[in-house]
């Protein structure tokens, strides 16, 4: 039987991860297809581990900080032959174990969900309508990212050396390779960041960030720029 693992790496999640963890615990299809929840913590300070230790069922770990760090040790531990990587302030759909389950029994090995933000600006509203086209510029983490622990291994999982970009780098691997699958549900993701740099100054960083890396920048330069001009707050 297929199962997934749920793999969520944080840092300072303390205001999220609670409902997170509760969403998954009630909107699973089936209980049979979780073979576990792992939150990887990357040395949180505002009581993170606390809130995730509040949930029995749910396995907390540490890691180096590094959200490729985080996931790869969450799937050195994993054992759901399906890997769900999602991050901690995006809510996957109803039953999201079957949608993965089914796309998996019909041979596709790795994909995401539509996304949408949680804001009523337009262009949000526009950019998440287009994630649910197959288009390779329309992906990102936000959006969560399945994938069978054979393919990720296969792959070599996510690449260390990105501290930022982890996401792109593991889903250009998989577009070169055919093998994405966009499922049309919707997952609902924060807009925090753009709210704390502006919608159109963070849209403009992260279209230079993508062109550097498609100039062949190399990871320590794209996290320099990302440090010098995305502000994170939680």
């Amino acid at each position: 039987m297929h199962q997934l693992s749920v793999i969520i790496p944080i840092l300072n999640e303390a205001n999220t991860i609670g409902k997170l963890l509760r969403h998954l615990t009630n909107n699973a299809a089936s209980q049979k297809h979780i073979a576990g929840i792992i939150v990887v913590d990357g040395g949180s300070t505002d009581g993170s581990q606390k809130v995730v230790s509040a949930f029995s069922s749910v396995q907390l770990i540490t890691s180096q900080k590094s959200r490729a760090r985080q996931m790869n040790t969450g799937a050195s531990v994993a054992t759901g032959n399906i890997l769900y990587f999602l991050h901690a302030d995006s809510i996957p759909p109803k039953h999201f174990d079957k949608h993965i389950i089914n796309e998996v029994k019909k041979g596709n090995e790795a994909g995401c969900f539509k996304m949408k933000f949680d804001s009523p600006h337009w262009w949000l509203k526009l950019a998440g309508w287009l994630t649910q086209f197959p288009w390779r510029a329309c992906r990102g983490g936000d959006q969560s990212q399945f994938i069978t622990k054979t393919l990720f291994n296969t792959i070599g999982g996510y690449n260390e050396s990105y501290t930022i970009y982890e996401d792109n780098d593991l889903i250009n691997k998989l577009y070169a390779r055919k093998q994405f699958v966009v499922i049309q549900e919707w997952l609902i993701t924060s807009a925090r960041c753009y709210h704390t740099n502006g919608i159109w100054r963070l849209q403009y960083h992260y279209w230079t960030i993508y062109l550097k890396k498609w100039l062949g920048a190399s990871p320590d330069t794209l996290n320099q720029y990302y440090l010098k001009y995305i502000r994170v707050e939680k």
